[in-house]
């Protein structure tokens, strides 16, 4: 893998990693039991536009400690390396850097929202204030 020149490079660059999901596999996904909805947006985001009922709120600086099923410091739903994880921030673009450092855990079913919450928000899906 070359070294990519700038983000957007790199945000190709780890998309290729993982298969990507839409607002509406992610909610189906969610509704089955089959993955869990992490919202890493910060408070601001969340205060002013909302949140995903169900969604797992962690900031972004503390993802990887608790979502480690190894680690000291997860929480209850991180039980295995298998966990299907959707990370959602607020268009698309810093969840997909989270996805991948969650992959580098052995998280290997990890995944991103493509367009994020506000995604979510336009395809109608659920939002409490």
């Amino acid at each position: 893998m070359s070294t990519p020149t700038g983000i957007d490079e790199l945000l190709e660059q780890v998309r290729r990693g993982y298969e990507r999901t839409d607002a509406r596999a992610a909610h189906a996904a969610a509704e089955a039991g089959d993955a869990l909805l992490v919202d890493i947006r910060y408070a601001a985001l969340r205060d002013k536009d909302g949140l995903i009922p169900g969604a797992l709120v962690i900031e972004r600086n503390e993802l990887e400690w608790r979502l480690d099923p190894r680690g000291s410091h997860r929480v209850p739903e991180a039980t295995s390396h298998d966990l299907r994880v959707v990370v959602i921030c607020n268009e698309g673009y810093a969840s997909s850097l989270a996805a991948a450092s969650l992959h580098q855990l052995g998280l290997h079913r990890a995944t991103d929202l493509i367009g994020g919450f506000q995604a979510w928000r336009a395809s109608g899906l659920p939002v409490i204030a």
